[in-house]
């Protein structure tokens, strides 16, 4: 079989055009995306991905309508409630990288209890973005670096790409932590704020399916698509 990426970060995009297009509601379009969700999750886990990453709320999701955003939030308990004896079946790992905190505290303690519920899982690692933006996390690594070098622990010569890698969200997922490939849905070509320090050697696949619409199938096209990239590094070799 031809390699199958590592880690998989996806701009999951289109729910409210594909609702929008059924002459449904926007959150209709969420609430499938949402099954989507589980089945991308499971195909990702049955084809030996080892971290999915999905851009499920940025921080600049809260400028949407007050009615869209108390839906989103409500999103992660349901999902969480229906899904995690599933995800415990196929081993999948959740983890959560974005400010939580400024969450409601019902969805908190959702995101907290499939944290704990799957803690023990050793097969792919299903990684959410939360209240995530990239240049946010940037900033927060940027100050704790910052910190470090005021209180003696760190030389600013000292500091190298490591040093960033180490204090960004996604330092858990290492020895993952950045997508070797990343999928836009929607057709739209852009980042987004998603994972804009971990993505500088991604390849971008972009897909013209709105995510409601994406699946398994999908996911395997897009997957052709990378393996069929020549990634050079900057070099003229493959690696």
């Amino acid at each position: 079989m031809e390699k199958i990426p590592h880690h998989i970060a996806i701009i999951m995009d289109g729910n409210g055009r594909w609702a929008q297009a059924r002459h449904l509601p926007r959150v209709a379009g969420h609430q499938q995306g949402m099954e989507t969700v589980k089945k991308v999750t499971i195909a990702a886990s049955d084809l030996g991905v080892k971290v999915l990453s999905l851009y499920a709320f940025s921080t600049e999701n809260w400028k949407r309508p007050a009615q869209e955003v108390n839906f989103l939030m409500d999103l992660p308990i349901r999902f969480f409630n229906k899904f995690v004896p599933d995800l415990v079946k196929h081993n999948v790992k959740v983890s959560v990288m974005g400010d939580i905190s400024k969450l409601p505290a019902k969805t908190q303690v959702a995101v907290q209890d499939a944290i704990q519920d799957t803690a023990d899982c050793t097969g792919m690692i299903l990684n959410f973005a939360l209240n995530y933006g990239g240049r946010d996390e940037i900033k927060r690594a940027t100050q704790e670096i910052a910190k470090e070098i005021s209180t003696g622990q760190l030389n600013p010569d000292e500091i190298t790409e490591d040093t960033l890698d180490q204090h960004m969200m996604s330092a858990k997922l290492a020895p993952y932590s950045d997508p070797e490939l990343l999928i836009r849905t929607s057709g739209e070509q852009r980042l987004s704020n998603f994972m804009l320090w971990q993505v500088a050697y991604s390849e971008f696949v972009f897909m013209d399916e709105h995510w409601p619409d994406f699946d398994g199938e999908s996911l395997k096209k897009a997957i052709s698509i990378f393996q069929h990239r020549h990634r050079r590094f900057g070099g003229l070799k493959n690696k």
